[in-house]
């Protein structure tokens, strides 16, 4: 009895720290607002300066169609270029919220990272037009505290789908 007592124990720790986090947590609201920096502001309205002090130095995007970035200056660049160059025909990100997820990263006992994930829905805005839809796809962000900042150092962009 009291192995499957100590069992049971070892197997609710195991869960509680690696389960996802709740959706009133500290946790996932940060990285809630870091994806709205990313997206809400820099994304949909162009205004880089409100996430790029965030983004690794080091970091890597996977990208299902546009392929891999190696740093954040590759990043950086690629926005400016592909996303805020055409005012026109502009690109918009709309996060699903009930699909954002948020699981915590410990090394002995220490939160060092969280890994990020949910699906999004892309739209093309251009003038005198309604806004129309043109994928939906899942991304994963892996999160780093550095100095109490989160930095986001690895993205995933994929399974980018036409609408039905």
């Amino acid at each position: 009895m009291k192995n499957i007592l100590t069992c049971l124990i070892a197997l609710h720790l195991f869960y509680a720290i690696s389960a996802q986090e709740s959706h009133d947590s500290n946790l996932f609201k940060q990285l809630k607002s870091r994806d709205s920096l990313l997206f809400d502001l820099g994304f949909n309205k162009c205004k880089i300066e409100a996430f790029e002090m965030f983004i690794s130095e080091d970091l890597e995007f996977y990208h299902d169609q546009g392929g891999l970035s190696n740093s954040k200056e590759d990043f950086l660049n690629a926005v400016k270029k592909n996303i805020c160059a055409i005012p026109d025909k502009k690109p918009i990100r709309k996060l699903i919220p009930e699909s954002l997820e948020v699981y915590p990263l410990y090394e002995n006992g220490k939160l060092y990272g969280a890994i990020q994930k949910g699906n999004h829905d892309f739209y093309i805005q251009e003038p005198d037009k309604e806004v129309y839809k043109t994928s939906s796809a899942k991304f994963t962000h892996i999160w780093i505290l550095v100095n109490n900042e989160w930095i986001l150092k690895r993205v995933l962009s994929y399974d980018h789908k036409s609408p039905e």
